[in-house]
């Protein structure tokens, strides 16, 4: 009885949308309705493989999620690592609320910040690059910088956010292995690595074959928020390129469902993937099932 109001949700929610896929192999038009709209089979696939924009957002997609698989998951575990060994309470829960701040901030305001450090004319780097002998250059407008600009923006974002797990997960780990490592002679970094470590392994596993999952889903508001047409070739992510489609100027929504159906295939199939491999590697403790 407890969870038949999230059954019911999911039902509504999730599930019962999931009908609407059928467009993507369809000619859909509004006025007709999904049931009256023509079959096109695998049209809008064939047509959306020959869009030379489509194969460059796929390419900027994939850099994107390998650049935050890379820079930005391992982050997180870092920081709750420090923060664990930080003997302070006062300086500890200072250090914490600060950093879960920015998740709290909507990307508007958020991408608001970055034009405002950014700004040619204005910017507090442009500012600082001038004063050290440089000159500025408007960073946003430059195809070169995006991708970085995404990946540090995100980062700053996301990192006290989802050092919260990581930190739980610390908090399981049994007090008197770490006195034993103590009486053994082990220094501070070799218990972090042969005691904490070992003990949010499981944890990790899980985090990292969800983050390998969404690889393909950059989130639309950082993106919205950032891009321009000057860095529209390095910018545009598979998520804009539905909306773009879908929305913003051609209105084809069989073509926007075919790119999301595309997309929860690939996440799906690498959850598999990773979730096999994790078990094998942590014989038989990470992995979601």
């Amino acid at each position: 009885m407890l969870f038949l109001p999230v059954l019911v949700w999911y039902l509504i929610f999730c599930y019962a949308p999931m009908g609407g896929i059928v467009i993507a192999f369809k000619d859909y038009k509004i006025l007709k309705g999904i049931a009256a709209s023509k079959w096109v089979g695998f049209d809008n696939f064939h047509y959306l493989f020959s869009l030379p924009s489509f194969r460059q957002a796929i390419v900027n997609t994939l850099i994107m999620g390998v650049q935050r698989l890379c820079f930005s998951f391992p982050l997180p575990i870092l920081f709750a690592l420090l923060l664990n060994e930080v003997r302070s309470p006062l300086f500890k829960k200072s250090v914490q609320t600060i950093s879960y701040l920015p998740h709290f901030i909507s990307w508007s305001v958020a991408g608001g910040l970055v034009y405002m450090l950014l700004s040619p004319d204005t910017g507090a780097l442009n500012h600082l690059l001038v004063m050290l002998g440089g000159t500025g250059k408007n960073y946003l407008a430059i195809s070169s910088y995006f991708h970085r600009i995404v990946l540090f923006s995100h980062m700053w974002k996301s990192m006290g956010w989802g050092s919260i797990v990581y930190l739980a997960a610390i908090t399981g780990v049994d007090d008197q292995l770490h006195e034993a490592a103590r009486i053994d002679g082990a220094n501070r970094f070799q218990r972090i690595w042969h005691v904490t470590l070992p003990g949010i392994r499981s944890t990790i596993a899980v985090m990292l074959i969800l983050e390998i999952g969404n690889i393909l889903s950059i989130s639309f508001n950082q993106i919205y928020s950032l891009i321009n047409s000057a860095v529209l070739d390095a910018g545009e992510t598979l998520d804009y390129f539905v909306y773009r489609m879908g929305l913003s100027t051609a209105n084809n929504f069989s073509v926007a469902t075919a790119v999301g159906l595309i997309k929860s295939i690939v996440g799906f199939a690498m959850i598999l993937i990773t979730n096999v491999a994790t078990k094998k590697l942590t014989d038989g403790e990470g992995g979601i099932w």
